[in-house]
């Protein structure tokens, strides 16, 4: 039986990089959304309401996901994974780079937020796509026994891109005084990004398109109607389950690692410095553990292994919050625990891709994730602000339930790979 090789890893590399900076493109927006809210639109407008008017601008990003993770999908299956893999962070680089280049409302009016939006319309797009077209790229490289290191690899590439905004977002802010940040010094990071997009285009030319893609198109099983229609008709089991995953999956990093660091400023007044270092030593923890479990997976079995996870995270994320009432001082130890279990979504894509077969894999892929990613993704902060006057450990508790969800989902995923052995 094949074993990792040279090739393999040279495909993981380039592609967990490029996932990396992708993200980043694409996350780098709200590290600096207060910034955009006063450059791009009307001064005399009320500070909260062009607050609400730049998150919507990025929340716009995750609405166009679903589209163009669908439409990207639907040609990857027909025309190759490798084609949609380089165009994907190609639509991210170019919105990216132009969004450092674009004039602001003092110059050309309400132009500058409708350019603005449409732009982050194009990187919702392009995300879309390359999340699911990633982890199906990478899975149809590895022998099907290192799927689970792939996925996880790729994964933790992609919460990279969260580490590498933060310490960016860091740098500038540090660099540069906060009126040069608002005059040209939030121009920098989207520049950067862009340009380090086109530098991942170039590279992702040396890879080859998937050997199972390949042999799809040798055998002419392709997929013989719109692959979309298909998965719908046929994997309705694989599209709920896929998607029951990403709403786990998006609970956990959306509560745990984006909102995580403004509810402790605000609940237990830790200063925001002391939260974003914090923060920023769970991501790396996170992205540890997204490789880790991804390989457990591989060794004692995919459900087996979501289900111990999730108990920890459950555990680790009601302490966390428990903790920082009575002993703040322990927070950079408690977040680090909780971000490395947090890493067990590093088996979700693995789990996924398996769930449906190669000729519609990244359509079924696409649609489950990116549907319920927009759905789930746009919830979860919602639900939590509602319930937070409520429940002071509201977070911690949306956090336990999701993970009770895994550990059915892993248990369930466990008993029938038995069944089917047996």
């Amino acid at each position: 039986m094949r074993t990792l090789n040279r090739q393999d890893y040279k495909t993981l590399v380039l592609a967990a990089f490029g996932g990396a900076l992708e993200f980043y493109d694409f996350i780098i927006f709200v590290f600096f959304a207060v910034v955009i809210g006063q450059l791009f639109f009307p001064p005399d407008m009320p500070e909260w309401l062009r607050q609400v008017q730049a998150y919507g601008i990025f929340a716009a990003g995750y609405l166009a996901r679903p589209l163009g993770g669908i439409v990207m999908a639907h040609f990857g299956d027909l025309l190759g994974r490798k084609r949609m893999f380089m165009l994907s962070i190609l639509l991210m680089s170019l919105p990216t780079l132009a969004i450092g280049f674009l004039p602001t409302y003092a110059s050309i009016g309400i132009g500058a937020p409708l350019l603005l939006l449409g732009l982050r319309v194009l990187q919702g797009a392009a995300i879309g796509g390359e999340v699911p077209g990633a982890w199906v790229f990478v899975s149809e490289h590895v022998p099907a026994r290192h799927v689970g290191f792939a996925c996880g690899t790729l994964t933790a590439g992609l919460t990279g891109g969260i580490l590498l905004g933060s310490l960016v977002a860091m740098s500038i802010n540090k660099i540069y005084s906060p009126a040069e940040v608002l005059a040209e010094g939030w121009r920098v990071p989207f520049i950067i990004g862009g340009i380090f997009g086109l530098v991942s285009v170039w590279l992702r030319q040396w890879l080859h398109e998937t050997p199972v893609f390949k042999e799809l198109q040798a055998k002419q099983e392709l997929a013989n109607e719109l692959p979309l229609r298909k998965v719908v008709r046929d994997h309705r089991p694989a599209v709920i389950l896929t998607m029951l995953m990403t709403w786990l999956l998006s609970a956990a990093i959306i509560v745990m690692i984006l909102m995580t660091p403004t509810l402790v400023q605000k609940l237990y007044a830790i200063p925001a410095a002391t939260a974003l270092l914090a923060n920023s030593i769970a991501t790396v923890f996170l992205s540890i553990g997204c490789i880790l479990f991804g390989a457990a997976a591989d060794r004692f079995g995919a459900g087996k292994v979501l289900a111990a996870g999730c108990v920890m995270l459950g555990i680790s994320s009601a302490l966390f919050y428990q903790q920082m009432a009575v002993a703040p001082e322990s927070i950079n130890a408690l977040y680090a625990l909780c971000g490395f279990f947090v890493g067990v979504i590093g088996i979700v894509p693995s789990m996924a891709v398996k769930a449906f077969p190669a000729a519609v894999r990244f359509s079924g892929l696409s649609f489950s994730y990116n549907v319920a990613y927009a759905v789930f993704g746009g919830l979860t902060p919602v639900m939590v602000s509602l319930l937070l006057p409520l429940d002071k450990l509201a977070p911690a508790h949306y956090v336990e339930a999701l993970s009770v969800l895994g550990i059915a989902i892993g248990l369930y995923s466990w008993r029938s790979n038995q069944s089917q052995t047996g």
